[in-house]
């Protein structure tokens, strides 16, 4: 199952995605959730049978606009230096335990929505990524038992201000500003993808493949994530691990690529969907 969250006629709602169409569950808000958070909570989705989903009303992809696929996640973790191909660009020694920041809410943006590039600076470079959407409360989780706890995947695009990003060993700067962190198209619910770490990944910049890789490439994988962060917090349905990006940043280029307005940037991964966002400068 596909599942969206997005904006039509003035009203956010959540729905789930049926080739080009979207099957709108507003009307049935009360019994699953007020929001795609919620109903993941609510551990309901499952019983959305074929008879409800033809009852209900389908909108065009077209016409609705769509939101981060949780617009308002509790945590978002956020892994760095977690492929082996971004460790060796980077110059780094291979990392002992995840390197960890965080995204706030806010600074998140929508599938074919802009990606906004900061007056504060124009180094701003794109990193395609596999985003991990926890289904149930985790804490103290076992890597054996980790996937049990996804509720299911997405793209993330992890738009990094990069020269923010270095002002200190702390990333948070350069990771948050708004409208930076694109994340979509929908989310694939775990019983879709057997194993994370069996997918292709593809970031293009105006077309031209700038990154491409197996989530096999991983240094910590989903299950080791899940298990490494529930023991340092809880967490809880709605939470996001964005897991990494590969080689092939704009950073570590000669010469350095950087978006800039009117740039369009995909993250493709192979039995998700694609991420698109245009690239605007800030107002």
């Amino acid at each position: 199952m596909k599942l969206a969250s997005f904006m039509v006629q003035g009203r956010s709602t959540y729905g789930v995605v049926d080739g080009e169409h979207i099957i709108d569950l507003e009307s049935v808000k009360q019994t699953f959730g007020t929001d795609l958070k919620q109903a993941i909570a609510n551990n309901r989705l499952a019983e959305l049978t074929h008879d409800i989903l033809a009852s209900l009303p389908r909108l065009p992809l077209a016409e609705v606009t769509f939101l981060p696929v949780i617009p308002n996640p509790g945590k978002v973790l956020c892994i760095g230096i977690n492929y082996a191909t971004h460790v060796r660009e980077t110059g780094r020694e291979m990392p002992t335990y995840p390197m960890i920041f965080t995204r706030f809410a806010d600074s998140q943006t929508a599938h074919l929505q802009p990606i906004v590039r900061p007056k504060a600076s124009h180094k701003l470079d794109f990193e395609g990524e596999l985003a991990v959407v926890i289904g149930k409360p985790a804490r103290h989780v076992k890597q054996a038992d980790a996937l049990d706890y996804v509720a299911g995947y997405a793209c993330y695009n992890d738009g990094s201000v990069r020269d923010w990003q270095k002002h200190t060993i702390q990333f948070v700067p350069g990771k948050n500003f708004p409208g930076t962190g694109g994340f979509g198209p929908w989310l694939v619910t775990r019983d879709e993808i057997g194993d994370p770490q069996d997918l292709e990944l593809t970031t293009r910049l105006n077309g031209e493949v700038m990154q491409h890789t197996s989530t096999s490439d991983m240094i910590f994988d989903v299950r080791k994530l899940i298990e490494y962060c529930s023991t340092f917090t809880e967490l809880t349905p709605g939470d996001v691990i964005v897991s990494g990006t590969t080689g092939g940043v704009g950073a570590f280029r000669e010469p350095p690529v950087w978006m800039k307005p009117g740039d369009e940037v995909e993250i493709e991964i192979s039995r998700i969907g694609i991420l698109r966002n245009s690239i605007v400068d800030e107002q």
